[in-house]
């Protein structure tokens, strides 16, 4: 009989690789694997393992004998079609709310085929800026999320592609204080849609970014939903109009004080790459080399680098730790790059045992 062959300990300290070892003899090939690489491969063996009890509460993650239902408002983008991906890991009833349905899989994924995940995911549509929309598609969930928003506004563009002048589009997209929202505290009925005065604005930071998330977190507590998770943003950037990053900080401060029921969860991502989008890669090389540079000088430059600044993740980091501040009670309020690194290590332990 050969001897078992021993398992190496990577870098990592906690990942352990075993590649092309023979029998009676140690495989000197030995490499980590990489963040994505490591929970794609955790998603699935979750996702086989629960498909193949269907889909029950027979689950290995599951605490409740009943499935938890979560909505996803963006779930069919690249960072929500992956967080419907780990909750349907746990076993979680999921629902993708979008203006387009189910995801065009090579804008996401590096398949043009819907993964084996995506057929237990109920793929749906609504207008996002019109709640009564998709209200009723929130009944009975316990976790709602909002997972969309723009980095670029429509009038910003504009000037990028030369269908506006530059000086009035510059003056819109920086604009330091000009108010382009709709209050949905205020607005006259449950439901009402997100309509600014001027047509040109309904896709501006103001309604994407912040009313649309208010509005959203509104109708979930209205449904009793346990906790709301919106996704915010680490920090802007010098190329972006700051209005950027204001509308995300209004969003939580909105959330959080209107809707104190609710627990209310604010991930703040930095730049975040996949392989499957092949352009996310060099660009997150250039902000990990800023980040390493902020972090050697003392962050002095921290306000002017903005997310430049900030170490990029990988997405599938970030949809784990979404998933997993869900399934914590414990877990409310802003979260940091290094809390989302730790709520994400400590989901696909989860899916190990």
């Amino acid at each position: 009989l050969h001897p078992r062959p021993k398992l190496h300990r990577t870098t990592f300290g906690r990942h352990w690789h075993l590649n092309n070892a023979k029998p009676g003899r140690l495989s000197t090939n030995i490499r980590p694997a990489s963040h994505s690489a490591r929970r794609d491969l955790s998603a699935k063996l979750s996702f086989s393992r629960n498909w193949s009890h269907g889909r029950s509460s027979r689950t290995t993650m599951s605490t409740s004998a009943v499935a938890k239902k979560l909505v996803v408002c963006g779930g069919n983008g690249f960072l929500g079609s992956r967080i419907c991906k780990y909750a349907v890991a746990r076993g979680w009833n999921v629902t993708s709310i979008s203006r387009s349905g189910e995801p065009k899989w090579s804008a996401v994924t590096a398949s043009p085929a819907p993964p084996q995940w995506a057929h237990q995911v109920s793929w749906e549509r609504a207008d996002m800026l019109s709640p009564v929309t998709y209200a009723p598609l929130l009944k009975g969930a316990d976790f709602v999320v909002h997972s969309m928003g723009i980095l670029l506004e429509a009038d910003y563009k504009g000037v990028l592609s030369g269908q506006e002048s530059p000086v009035s589009g510059l003056q819109k997209a920086f604009a330091p204080v000009k108010e382009r929202g709709v209050d949905p505290l205020k607005t006259s009925s449950e439901g009402g849609d997100l309509k600014t005065p001027n047509p040109k604005d309904q896709f501006s930071y103001e309604v994407m970014n912040r009313d649309s998330a208010i509005a959203l977190a509104k109708q979930a507590n209205a449904e009793d939903a346990k906790a709301f998770v919106y996704i915010s943003a680490a920090a802007g950037a010098p190329v972006l109009p700051a209005r950027y990053i204001t509308t995300k900080r209004e969003a939580e401060s909105a959330i959080a004080s209107e809707f104190p029921r609710m627990r209310g969860i604010f991930p703040r991502p930095p730049f975040m790459y996949d392989s499957s989008r092949k352009f996310t890669l060099p660009l997150a090389a250039m902000t990990g080399a800023g980040a390493l540079f902020n972090r050697l000088t003392g962050g002095v430059l921290s306000g002017f680098m903005g997310a430049s600044g900030v170490k990029p993740l990988p997405v599938e980091t970030v949809a784990e730790a979404v998933v997993e501040a869900l399934d914590d009670v414990k877990v409310q309020g802003p979260i940091e790059v290094p809390e989302l690194e730790e709520l994400a290590n400590k989901g696909w332990r989860k899916t190990m045992l």
